[in-house]
């Protein structure tokens, strides 16, 4: 009887399936409970059998960064121009057109902007783009305000910059100021320049209302004005509060030609003004208790409500609500009586005020 050596167990008949090579352990992946996934994976190798890509932007990271809001720029500036025919800006048709509308190089050349840099900004490349640049392409494109402050928007700057010469309001702004007669209404924009008011407005703030478009703006009147002829009886706590207002809106309109111009003119016709703007001291606007002094009824005390208007950008219509009926009765006999003057006497307008 021969005998046969004793092997071990792992020495066994070898089976019909060559036995896989144990996979190293950092790449093993386990979708049992029992035995979790090593830690070890390398940064560089996709999990794609966990439906993970480590590099992938998570959903807060797409769709919000520099490069996509330089590519949507592009796409709407393609698509401003594409609608626009050469015929309707004065340009021959040509015979070979390729694409409809104007072509990049003549879009440039009626902004006057350089060909490469129009380019580039369609192309979504990281150029700068100044306010006067973007307002000269804007009209070229012909965008209607919407479209100019989605322009903006898109280029990264911090507002959309307020036209110098005229500010359209709707028409159902001036039916909302007429109905609230007899209380005092207008509406301002972020520079407290007048756009719009009614008539119990006009009998209380003359001052404001009668100027001509380039000084009719609320702060400019009062700190031009003499303290001996202002209405403000509180200018000690109202001024600043303004002017701090002013500050804020001021940050979001940094280099524009309308709101520096306004500020250095300001600053050189007013010290006192001068003096609260080195502050630099931002509010927002809100509901405030405003004493005022006419020379023919005496104090009147209102509360001014302010409200956002949708249009134009941080318009704002404000209402001067009488606080008691000796107010009211008084703001009535002014809006019957708007010869009356409101104030006593007046000074030349100088630089010093």
């Amino acid at each position: 009887m021969t005998t046969i050596p004793a092997t071990p167990a792992t020495s066994a008949m070898p089976s019909a399936t060559p036995a896989t090579p144990a996979t190293p352990a950092t790449f093993a992946v386990s979708a049992h409970p029992a035995h979790p996934v090593p830690s070890a994976i390398p940064a560089s190798t996709p999990d794609r059998r966990r439906g993970v890509v480590p590099d992938a932007p998570g959903p807060a990271q797409r769709g919000t960064g520099p490069a996509t809001r330089r590519a949507e720029l592009g796409a709407f500036l393609r698509s401003r121009r594409e609608r626009i025919t050469p015929e309707a800006v004065g340009l021959p048709p040509g015979l070979r057109r390729r694409t409809p509308g104007l072509r990049r190089e003549e879009v440039a050349l009626l902004a006057g902007v350089g060909v490469t840099w129009y380019t580039w900004l369609e192309q979504g490349r990281p150029i700068n783009a100044s306010v006067q640049v973007l307002d000269a392409v804007s009209r070229t494109l012909g965008l209607d305000p919407a479209e100019r402050e989605h322009l903006y928007r898109l280029a990264d700057m911090p507002a959309v910059p307020e036209s110098d010469t005229c500010v359209s309001l709707e028409p159902e702004v001036q039916v909302i100021l007429d109905r609230l007669d007899p209380l005092p209404a207008g509406v301002y924009n972020g520079r407290y320049d007048l756009l719009a008011w009614n008539e119990a407005y006009a009998s209380l703030f003359p001052n404001v209302a009668d100027q001509p478009v380039a000084t009719r703006n609320a702060l400019w009147q009062i700190f031009v004005t003499r303290e001996c002829c202002s209405m403000v009886v509180d200018r000690a706590g109202e001024l600043p509060q303004m002017v701090a207002t002013l500050r804020a809106g001021f940050g979001r309109h940094l280099g524009e030609p309308a709101w520096t111009g306004f500020v250095r003119d300001l600053s050189a016709a007013s010290p006192e003004f001068a003096r609260m703007w080195a502050t630099h001291d931002v509010a927002r606007p809100g509901n405030r208790l405003k004493l005022f002094h006419h020379s023919t009824v005496g104090q009147i005390r209102t509360t001014s409500t302010s409200m956002a208007l949708a249009s134009p950008p941080e318009a704002r219509v404000v209402v001067y609500l009488p606080v008691d009926d000796e107010s009211r009765e008084r703001i009535a006999w002014i809006r019957a009586h708007p010869e009356a003057p409101a104030v006593a006497h007046t000074h030349p307008v100088t630089a010093e005020g």
